[in-house]
Formats: C-alpha cells, sequence, structure tokens
C-alpha cells in the first residue's frame, strides 16, 4: 500500500475497469437532466436511473464512472466536524443486466488489493444477513477469510428506494487500527466510531418491489457500486478527513494563507477553514455546470453556500471579497479530470466576485442588528429565544437569510421562535397568493363550463381561417346560452386557427363571423384542460350555443408575432455565444410590437457585447437560415441538442423549432419559415430585472423603421430646442453646453466659499466653551447644502476646538450639519453623536463619522429647540 494522489486514485479506478470492458463515461452534470425528482446529483447512479428502470437504453452493458456529487441536508454540520462535506466524487461500476455478484465481487477485491495493494488482513466484508449467496462467493471464489465476514440487517446492508428494483448489498470496510477506536469490547464492523471505515458499497439489484412489500427476482439483475474518492483517498495517504487529503488540503493552504492563520492550531479557527474549502469546492463545480445564485431551488443552495463560506471568512478576519481569489486552486487541483473548470475560469472568478460584493454590501446591517440584540439576549437573565419577529424583521426588511441567522444564533447558545417565524412568513406567503390569484386566471373556466373531457383542436400552425362549432359561451363568467351585440363574451369553440396566450407569445387576435354576427377577438387562454378561451367584443348580431362560426387570424400581427419570436431563439443562441453558456432563458414576451428577453447573467452586458449580439442576430437574419418544426420524441429531441426551458414539463411528444441549425429549441409559439422574413433586429435596451437574470427589449422589422423614424424626430426637436440646423452639431453643442455647466459650477462654488467667509466671523464671535471645545450652532435660510458644507469645513480646519452645529433651510426641506475641529475630537467631541440627537428633537435623523455628519430636519418649529440643546448634548457626550 503506496501513497496515492486522488488524481491518480480516480485514473487508477477507471483504467482498471477499462480493462474489464467498461465503457468509461465522463461525469454527469450536477444538474438533473429530465429528472425533476432530485434537486442537485447526489450519488454515482442518480443520473442513471433511467436506464436502471429500463426507461433507456445506456450507451454500454457495462459502464463506469466518477460522478460528481453535491449533499446538502447536514450542511450546519459541514466545518464543525471533519466528517462532514457538501462536495464529494464517487466512483463506481455499473453493470445493465450484464454480470453479477461474481464479477462485481472478484474485480472489488481484485482491484483493491492488487492495484491498490490494501493489506488483506486489515479489509472486512458485510452481507445482507440473508444473502448466503454473496458469503459462499466472498468466501469460496473470491477467497475472503469467513472471520472477516459480517452480517448486518436490511438497515445497513438492503438498498431499495420505495417501488422499483432494489436487492441486498456487501460493503467492504479498512480496518484503520486499533487507536482509531471507541475502546469498547464489542467494537467491530459497524461501530459509528472512526476505526472501521467503509469505502466501497456493491448493490445487488436482484428483486423488483412493488411498493407493497412483495419481491419477485429480476430476469436481468444489475450492478450498481459506489466508492467515495475522498474517502479512498483518505485511507490511501493515511490521513484522518477528507480535508487533509492533498487536492483538498491544497486548497485550503490557499485559504489559511489569504486569512493568514495555521490548521490544527486553533479549533475555532479550523471550524471556518473547513467551511470554507468545502463550500468553495461545491461553488466552483456548481456554476461550472450552470447553476446560478437565485432565491429558491438549486440557485439557493449555491448562494447559501457562498454566504456561508463568506461569512467564515469575515470569523477569520478577512473583510473583502476573497473566496473568487481561490477559484484558480480549485481548478488547478481538478482541471485534469474536469478540464472545462479552466475554460471557465474567469467567469468562475467573476460570477463568485460579484456575490461577495452583493453579500458585504447587504448583509452588514443585518449582522450589525443581530449582534445588537444577542448583546442584549446575553445581557438579560430571562430571554434566550430570538422573537420571530425580530428573525422576520431581518429577512424582510434587511435581506438576513434565516439559515444564517439560526446558525449565528446557535453559536452563541440561543434559539428562534420558530413557530413564530414560520407564521410570519406564511403571512406574506398568503399575501402574496392572493396578489397573485388577482391575477387573471382561467382555472375556473373548467368547472364553469362543464365541457369534461373535450379539448379544442388547434390548427393554427397551417391556417389562419378555421370553421369552428360553439360549445359554450360566458358572460360576466355566467354560463349562457346566447350573446349579444354590444357584449363582452367568453367563446369556446371545438376548432380554432387563433394562437393561446402561452410559452410568453400573447394570443392572437382577429375576427369571429357567423349568420349576421360580428365578433372581434381581442384575447385566447388556454385551460389546464385544453379548452381554448376566446374573449370577445361582440359588434353586431347574436352568438348562440351549437352555431357555426368562421374564425380568421389577423394576418399582420400574426406574421409581426412570428418575426419576433423567432428573432428570439436567435437573440438566445448569439447570448449563449458571447456570454457563455450558463445564460438561459428566464422569462419572455413576444408580442406585435416587441420582443422582451430575461436571461440568466450576473452583471450588465457591455456596450461592445451588445453591439455583438445585435451583429450576430443579423448576420443569421441575412444568411436566409430555413427554419423548420418537427415534432418528435423527447429522447430524439434532446439527442439533437435541443434546448429546453428549464423547469418546464414536457411530454413525450415535443415540438422542435430549428433556424439552420444555428438555434434548436423545445417551443410551441409560431415562427417564420426562414429567418431573411424577419427583416433587421435591433437591441434597444438591456437592464437587470432582479438578481443575476437580465432583460433585453428588442425590435424587429417595420417597427425599426418606426424606431428610427421616432430617434430621427426626437432629434430634430433636440436640435430646434437648441437653435441647431442640422441634428447632427448636437454633439458638439452638448459637449461645449457641458464645459458651460462645469464653469458656472466652479463659479458657484468660489460664491460658496466666500459666503461662508463672509459668515465665518459673525458665528466665531457668538461661540461658547465646555469643556476646552468652542460650540457654535446657528440656522441660515435659502442656503445650499454644498454651501453649508463649505461653511463647516472652515470652521473645522480654522478653529481645530470647535463643535459647530448648522442648520440650512431651503423651502420645505432642512439639513443639520455637524463639524468637530481635530482638538475636539481629540478631546472626545464626535459628530455622529451630537447630529443624531440634536435632529432627534425635530423628528429627523442622522449620524456620521466623528469629524463630520449630516441629518435630516422632519419639523422646522423645532429647530431653534434643537439649537439650545447642542451644549447639553455636547457635555453629555464629552468625557
Amino acid at each position: 500500500m503506496e501513497w496515492t494522489g486522488l488524481n491518480e486514485l480516480r485514473e487508477k479506478f477507471l483504467s482498471f475497469f477499462e480493462t474489464k470492458a467498461h465503457t468509461r463515461l465522463p461525469s454527469f452534470p450536477l444538474l438533473p437532466q429530465g429528472d425533476q425528482s432530485l434537486l442537485l446529483i447526489n450519488s454515482g447512479m442518480a443520473p442513471m436511473k433511467k436506464w436502471f428502470l429500463g426507461q433507456e437504453t445506456p450507451p454500454s452493458k457495462r459502464v463506469t464512472t466518477c460522478q460528481k456529487c453535491i449533499r446538502t441536508p447536514d450542511i450546519e454540520n459541514v466545518g464543525k466536524t471533519a466528517r462532514h462535506g457538501t462536495f464529494f466524487e464517487m466512483l463506481g461500476n455499473f453493470s445493465f443486466g450484464d454480470y453479477f455478484k461474481h464479477e462485481a465481487t472478484k474485480w472489488a477485491w481484485e482491484f483493491i488489493t492488487e492495484e491498490l495493494k490494501l493489506p488483506v488482513d486489515r479489509l472486512w466484508v458485510s452481507i445482507y444477513e440473508d444473502d448466503d449467496e454473496a458469503r459462499d462467493i466472498w468466501i469460496n471464489e473470491v477467497g475472503v477469510d469467513p472471520s472477516h465476514i459480517v452480517r448486518l440487517g436490511k438497515e445497513d446492508n438492503f438498498w431499495e428506494i420505495g417501488a422499483g428494483p432494489c436487492g441486498p448489498c456487501s460493503e467492504i470496510y479498512f480496518d484503520r487500527g486499533e487507536e482509531k477506536g471507541c475502546g469498547r469490547p464489542d467494537c467491530a464492523v459497524g461501530c459509528d466510531c472512526d476505526r472501521y471505515v467503509e469505502f466501497w458499497n456493491l448493490v445487488f439489484s436482484q428483486f423488483d418491489n412493488d411498493g407493497e412489500g412483495h419481491y419477485t427476482r429480476l430476469e436481468h439483475p444489475n450492478i450498481d457500486t459506489g466508492m467515495g474518492l475522498e474517502r479512498l483517498a483518505c485511507i490511501m495517504q493515511g490521513v484522518d478527513n477528507l480535508f487533509e487529503v492533498d487536492t483538498v488540503q491544497n486548497i485550503m493552504k490557499h485559504i489559511s494563507e489569504i486569512a493568514g492563520v495555521k490548521y490544527h492550531e486553533d479549533e475555532t479557527k479550523d471550524v471556518s477553514l473547513r467551511v470554507i474549502t468545502d463550500h468553495i469546492r461545491s461553488t466552483v463545480f456548481m456554476l461550472a455546470d450552470g447553476v446560478m445564485p437565485a432565491n429558491e431551488g438549486r440557485g439557493y443552495v449555491l448562494k447559501r453556500l457562498l454566504r456561508r463560506a463568506a461569512r467564515h471568512g469575515r470569523l477569520l478576519g478577512i473583510n473583502e471579497p476573497f473566496l473568487y481569489k481561490v477559484v484558480s486552486t480549485v481548478v488547478k487541483e481538478n482541471e485534469v479530470a474536469y478540464p472545462e473548470l479552466k475554460e471557465k475560469q474567469n467567469f468562475l472568478e467573476k460570477i463568485i466576485k460579484i456575490e461577495e460584493e452583493n453579500f458585504n454590501k447587504t448583509i452588514g446591517k443585518g449582522f450589525e442588528i443581530l449582534n445588537q440584540i444577542m448583546e442584549s439576549m446575553q445581557n438579560g437573565e430571562e430571554q434566550k429565544t430570538l422573537s420571530g419577529q425580530d428573525a422576520f424583521r431581518l429577512y424582510d426588511t434587511y435581506g438576513f437569510p434565516i439559515d444564517l441567522t439560526r446558525e449565528i444564533i446557535a453559536e452563541k447558545g440561543f434559539d428562534i421562535d420558530e413557530v413564530s417565524f414560520t407564521e410570519l412568513m406564511n403571512v406574506q406567503r398568503e399575501r402574496a397568493r392572493k396578489a397573485r390569484m388577482s391575477q387573471d386566471d382561467v382555472a375556473w373556466a373548467d368547472e364553469t363550463l362543464g365541457l369534461a373531457g373535450v379539448k379544442t383542436q388547434f390548427v393554427g400552425y397551417d391556417a389562419l381561417k378555421a370553421e369552428g362549432k360553439i360549445l359554450a359561451l360566458l358572460v360576466d363568467g355566467e354560463k349562457v346560452e346566447t350573446a349579444a351585440a354590444g357584449q363582452k363574451a367568453t367563446v369556446v369553440v371545438d376548432i380554432t386557427p387563433f394562437y393561446a396566450e402561452s410559452g410568453g407569445q400573447v394570443a392572437d387576435k382577429g375576427r369571429l363571423t357567423a349568420n349576421g354576427c360580428a365578433a372581434e377577438v381581442l384575447d385566447v387562454q388556454k385551460t389546464g384542460t385544453g379548452l381554448f378561451l376566446h374573449s370577445c367584443e361582440i359588434k353586431e348580431g347574436m352568438l348562440q350555443v351549437g352555431e357555426t362560426v368562421q374564425l380568421e387570424v389577423m394576418n399582420a400581427i400574426r406574421e409581426s408575432i412570428k418575426r419576433n419570436h423567432t428573432a428570439a431563439h436567435l437573440l438566445q443562441a448569439a447570448l449563449r455565444e458571447v456570454l457563455g453558456d450558463h445564460v438561459h432563458q428566464a422569462g419572455q414576451l413576444v408580442n406585435a410590437h416587441t420582443l422582451r428577453f430575461d436571461f440568466s447573467h450576473f452583471e450588465a452586458m457591455s456596450p461592445e457585447e451588445i453591439r455583438t449580439v445585435e451583429m450576430i442576430v443579423n448576420a443569421k437574419i441575412f444568411e436566409g437560415l430555413p427554419v423548420e418544426v418537427k415534432e418528435m420524441k423527447i429522447e430524439e429531441a434532446k439527442a439533437t441538442g435541443a434546448m429546453a426551458l428549464f423547469g418546464e414539463k414536457y411530454g413525450d411528444v415535443v415540438r422542435v423549432v430549428n433556424a439552420g441549425g444555428y438555434s434548436i429549441e423545445f417551443c410551441g409559439g409560431t415562427h417564420v419559415d426562414n429567418t431573411s422574413k424577419i427583416g433587421l433586429f435591433k437591441i434597444v435596451s438591456e437592464s437587470s430585472v432582479a438578481a443575476g437574470v437580465r432583460r433585453i427589449e428588442a425590435k424587429t422589422g417595420m417597427q425599426i423603421l418606426e424606431l428610427l423614424q421616432e430617434t430621427t424626430a426626437t432629434l430634430h426637436k433636440a436640435a430646434a430646442e437648441l437653435k441647431l440646423s442640422n441634428p447632427a452639431e448636437l454633439v458638439g453643442k452638448c459637449g461645449s453646453m457641458m464645459q458651460e455647466l462645469k464653469e458656472r459650477n466652479q463659479q458657484i462654488e468660489m460664491l460658496n466659499e466666500k459666503l461662508a467667509a463672509m459668515q465665518f466671523g459673525s458665528l466665531a464671535d457668538n461661540a461658547t466653551e465646555i469643556k476646552g471645545c468652542r460650540v457654535v450652532s446657528a440656522m441660515m435660510t435659502d442656503i445650499s447644502t454644498e454651501a453649508l458644507r463649505a461653511m463647516g469645513d472652515k470652521l473645522r480646519s480654522e478653529a481645530p476646538n470647535t463643535v459647530a452645529v448648522l442648520v440650512g433651510v431651503n423651502g420645505e426641506k432642512a439639513n443639520m450639519l455637524c463639524v468637530c475641529g481635530k482638538e475636539a475630537v481629540a478631546l472626545g467631541a464626535h459628530a455622529g453623536k451630537i447630529v443624531k440627537e440634536a435632529a432627534a428633537i425635530t423628528g429627523g435623523k442622522g449620524g456620521g463619522r466623528p469629524d463630520s455628519a449630516m441629518a435630516g430636519v422632519a419639523d422646522q418649529t423645532k429647530i431653534d429647540e434643537a439649537l439650545l440643546a447642542v451644549p447639553t448634548i455636547l457635555e453629555k457626550v464629552l468625557p
């Protein structure tokens, strides 16, 4: 048994099973592909569930992988012990109906005893209590000493998750020596102490569980093994835990250098080092696989890990962004197996730095308030529980995450009133739910209409006209038999060419006609059961249930929508090309006038990036790419590389829109048949709509001509206002005007300084002295904030022992300024404290530095009272 590095161990394992005719597959992404049951991949077999269940055909009957995994149920314990971690790699060999126990046990033993040369006398095997077959194989075929085989119960050695494939398993243990044990006489395999380490689990999936406790033998049993790479490295390197494994330890050393601390010198600091080391590994891999910080789901897990690591950086004395600096080491230690980390390093560093900066900006006030609350709790005799109201205020007002509050409070031995906090959160959620319900909702229609099992047939992909039969009419939400001119009605037909609002594309508009009746179709919505609800305004005649009507979509509007929708697909492809493949659609609005596209990205796009995206989209338009629409099985669609909207549920058959191979997406919307029909594409704006989400608004076709006309008209109007005959002169004129404004502002500043000098003498003459400080206070009207500051700066610099409180009144607005000279500050004066108390008399708030501070004045009638109180306030502040 020789010391072996983690990266070398990974390669040894995969290479070994390649010699056993296994197909080596790269690690699957941490984002589950087509599996909504998992937040993140948490085991080696998780990405292969469909292969084990027979839902899809694997690329080979024998597969070997090293799978990236994230587990976060016990995140609070990470760092507190050296056992816990959120990120790990799982080695595995898998058989899908090919080999079984004989080969799995033989090869496992061969790898650990011949390849790794682990001492046989320190290896132990556990089997399921009733699995005599496995015991016989281990002893008679593999050659394991019977005294080193242990039978364990179902809880330890039988793998199953509800109904489906399941079976007994064998686990291989390494005896680390008596000195690592608990000392109890009955210490043996299965003990919770650190002596016997389970490092490889061989699962024999030989039964099918019907969910009722009945097990039938599978005709083609499977093999699923899992060996923790970091755990194996601990054994091979003779270290106690994953944080001392070579690659992980190198990451910790980088963090230690930044913090100026060493591991194993202070247990409190060790906790923080372990937290940061683990969390930065998870963060880098999650980001590289496309997880972006968010306030829910896997994005929230990522954000929580980042915040927890940043907070432990503060505990180590690091008060500036630092995690992004560690990315280079994480990449270096893992790029052999994951070269994509190197390719994305700049992106990883940038987004982590931005998140750290955002955390530092928003969290500071929350820390300050929480520390004040805990200080008062420590001083109190009874209160040892943080109120739910305080926890909610920290979360709701200051954005302080409740998980961080829980952790900090627990470190001080306090609790949170979780019941009260949950009640307040539920009240907030209920308000949000009612707000959502107040918006238009078509869910009621299914019950009201009474058309169970009936669907509207949509023929609008191929036709703009159709003949349909009225199945139901609604007026003011009530089901009726007829609707007459002047009424607004909801019309349900059996066949329609009208596209119902869906996937960010608005509904078609058009006309509905019958014998002597005409109605304008203003909107179309679709119920969950597939009925199309046409919101109509009846212009003449009468509509009646059961009659046949003609439906016609307004072609001009449909064509504009098609141009914008296809342009949105080209836009997403161009954004991914320019910004990176982390870009995903986060929302969309496509109508006849504009397209609005929301996408995941961490910072504002630069003008150059916007120009590049715009040029790419227009280039694809001018190429005249054919736009093909096909329906295909979802597996076939995924094989084409088609992009799906994340989190969206799709059926077995999906509609795929392919724009010349440049953009391929799942989409149910309407599109042009050639990109040249889009005409032109112009980005109008790029902005932020939420943390990590950007928004682009753009125009196509005739809307660009309208935009050019509006812009030209605006330029001519601006030129006319400035008495220019040619709009081309605007830039030069604006430059000269800005220079004039700059010069006038300088003149104003000079006048303010002269005004301050003129009033300085009279203020100084009226000063009083308190404990060595000269106190000046005054109120001035029609004075700017700049002039007030200039006067305060002059008083502070020319009379170092001065404490001055000045109030400037401009109409209904008033500000209070306090300045303290150097000598006054040395004597104990503090401008921030003085102005805070003085302003409070007027109902205002403020504060600031010891030498200068500002506050607002709420009630101007109390200014005199506040100024008279200054000497008394100063006496309290001075020691």
